[in-house]
């Protein structure tokens, strides 16, 4: 071996001598691998065979070079990277190279096109982005930005991007989300302190096909946002902004101009848009705009005066905590006769709906078709019966915290809201009390098929019989909290439901019987697709009997805290509920583990199966119940 280090002459196999200080260290020796691959200019034939010759210092160096190179060459070679899968595994090496290629625009790829012709990708499918990404909290910084911009340019393109409270996304990140997913259309940015202007400004100029844009407490954003996305997102339908106090009416107005396929609007809680800026929006987008939702905003009678006018193709319009309107803006809305094609209608906490006002409203909106008002304080059963007469289209109307309302209101909107009204719903309105009405003998709503009656204490039996006259095509029934009805009040309503009740929610009333329930599946049980019965603390076993043996369709069952025991249970599982897929019979405390068998034969379809509170069933049962019932959800 010493001989081999020797040699020399003009044989030797290095040409040039050695370049080594000391050739004979054998650490300096590695062996051949297969990925080595080098050439040297043939002088004479090698009379040895030995390892190539490598130092370990020049080899740290070789390893480590490219890392000194300046991020202006990394870019030049990043760009020129062959695929998207290339970028992404180059993106996993560092920090440092993740934010370089991710500040890559697409159009700086020197080879993208060439790239894709060989590899035979379609573009169109490429940058179609339906890929969909959620960040929220700690979960959502600039880096996760980084690599959902690198790693979705070549999976089919970022769609959707939703970024909920975090303040460690800043303007950097949304930076890299501009340059690498060009096919964004829907954007969600809530409680985002650290974004400002330059990280919504940098989306605009790089997500041209952005559609759909929501901004919730975003503090530093103003109307600069808005100006450069009315300036180069000219796609733009829905437009969110909400808690946002230094957007003002500028911005609200150049989105309106410039975007002429604006269809949905939400402003609420911006104390800075005006009169001024709903009146640009309106005026603005007379023939697209078709939802508009207002909530607490600093607008006067004149927003809704040119809402009236301008509202030429709205369709949805919700308007809620408007403290500045009046009788009068209201009243002008509906003579505007600009609102001919509105279909829903809700107004919540404005105590500018009266009787006169809401009379207006029914007139000028000839094809409103669901009507909702909660707690307007100022509204009379005058106001709602004109309503009523006025709004003749009306299928679906809901009043909820109107305690000017009495029965006669009740009853007389039902009476004159024509024949389409399908659904009625009346919440927590104190007003309505039993009284004697003395209806005259008048033809019944054969059009209703959904009665909401709920948290009205001082509805009961009267109000219920003449319930049972009026609605005879009931299918959907919810009665829940009303104590004061009783068996006597109750049966006479079954009796009248001609066209089966599908749904029934009688929870809280807690003065029915097992009388109420075994009239109702005798008379209704092969309709009967959902009962709830919780808090009737009435209903015992003989109910549970009842419908086993009469409702074959019960999907959704709820029994809690009523009186039944083991043998309701059991019961329950001879009988032929083949499509039961919710039992809930939560606070039933004399449920016990015999009910076990029982419990397993009906979880062969069962989907859900709630047993909250009830003591009697040990936490060993329910662990069998688990194994056994692998495809159902036990809450316990």
């Amino acid at each position: 071996m010493s001989k081999l280090f020797g040699f020399s002459g003009t044989d030797d196999f290095c040409p040039g001598g050695s370049i080594y200080p000391n050739p004979k260290d054998s650490s300096l020796f590695l062996p051949l691998g297969h990925y080595v691959d080098l050439y040297f200019q043939p002088n004479k034939r090698s009379r040895v065979s030995a390892p190539i010759v490598i130092s370990r210092e020049r080899s740290e160096q070789e390893q480590a070079s490219i890392e000194v190179l300046p991020d202006e060459c990394l870019f030049e070679i990043f760009r020129r990277l062959p695929g998207g899968e290339e970028r992404s595994a180059c993106a996993c090496v560092s920090k440092r190279w993740l934010f370089l290629l991710s500040n890559i625009h697409r159009d700086e790829i020197s080879n993208c096109k060439t790239t894709q012709e060989n590899e035979g990708v379609d573009q169109d499918i490429e940058g179609d982005g339906y890929l969909s990404r959620s960040l929220e909290g700690k979960k959502a910084t600039d880096i996760r930005l980084a690599a959902i911009a690198v790693g979705t340019a070549s999976r089919g393109g970022l769609g959707k991007l939703s970024i909920r409270g975090s303040q460690r996304v800043t303007n950097q990140g949304l930076k890299v989300i501009s340059r690498g997913c060009p096919s964004l259309k829907v954007l969600s940015l809530w409680n985002l302190p650290s974004i400002g202007d330059e990280g919504l400004s940098e989306i605009a100029s790089g997500c041209h096909q952005l559609e759909k844009l929501d901004l919730c407490h975003c503090p530093t954003i103003t109307d600069k946002s808005l100006l450069a996305i009315a300036k180069s997102c000219p796609h733009l339908t829905d437009l969110t902004i909400e808690s946002c106090p230094n957007i003002e009416n500028e911005g609200l107005q150049a989105v309106a101009r410039s975007c002429a396929n604006l269809k949905s609007v939400s402003i609420k809680d911006c104390p800075r848009i005006g009169d001024q800026g709903i009146a640009g929006l309106m005026s603005s987008s007379t023939y697209s705009l078709a939802k508009v939702k207002l909530q607490s905003l600093n607008i006067s009678d004149i927003s809704l005066a040119v809402i009236g006018c301008y509202g030429k193709s709205v369709t949805d319009l919700s308007i809620t905590s408007l403290l500045n309107v009046s009788e009068r803006g209201f009243w002008v809305m509906g003579n505007g006769h600009g609102l001919q094609k509105l279909k829903s209608l809700t107004v919540v906490s404005c105590r500018g709906v009266t009787d006169l006002s809401l009379e207006a409203v029914g007139k000028g909106c000839p094809n409103l078709k669901q009507f909702c008002l909660k707690r307007c304080p100022f509204l009379s059963d005058n106001g709602l019966v004109s309503f009523a007469k006025a709004a003749g289209s009306l299928e679906s109307m809901q009043l909820e915290e109107c305690h000017r309302i009495t029965q006669f209101g009740f009853f007389g909107s039902l009476l004159n809201c024509g024949t389409k009204l399908k659904a009625l719903s009346l919440v927590n309105c104190l007003g309505v009390r039993d009284q004697s009405l003395g209806l005259p003998s008048v033809s019944p709503c054969e059009s209703l098929r959904s009665l909401s009656i709920r948290n009205c204490p001082g509805f009961g039996d009267v109000g219920l019989a003449v319930l049972g006259k009026l609605c005879p095509r009931l299918q959907h029934l919810d009665l829940s909290g009303l104590h004061g009805i009783t068996d006597a009040g109750f049966l006479p309503l079954l009796e009248n439901c001609k066209a089966g009740l599908v749904k029934a929610n009688l929870s809280g009333c807690v003065n029915l019987s097992d009388k109420v329930v075994s009239s109702m599946v005798d008379l209704h049980g092969c309709t009967l697709e959902v009962l709830n019965l919780d808090g009737c603390g009435s209903i015992t076993d003989a109910s549970l009997v009842a419908v086993a043996e009469n409702c074959m369709l019960l999907s959704d069952l709820d029994v809690s805290k009523c009186a039944i025991t083991d043998s309701g249970i059991a019961s329950l599982a001879r009988g032929y509920q083949f499509n039961l897929q919710i039992l809930s019979m939560s606070g039933c405390s004399m449920i016990s583990d015999r009910s076990l068998p029982s419990l397993g034969e009906l979880g062969q379809s069962l989907l859900g199966l709630n047993l909250h509170h009830c003591k009697g069933i040990s936490s060993s049962a329910v662990d069998m119940l688990v194994e056994q019932l692998w495809g159902c959800d036990i809450l316990f």
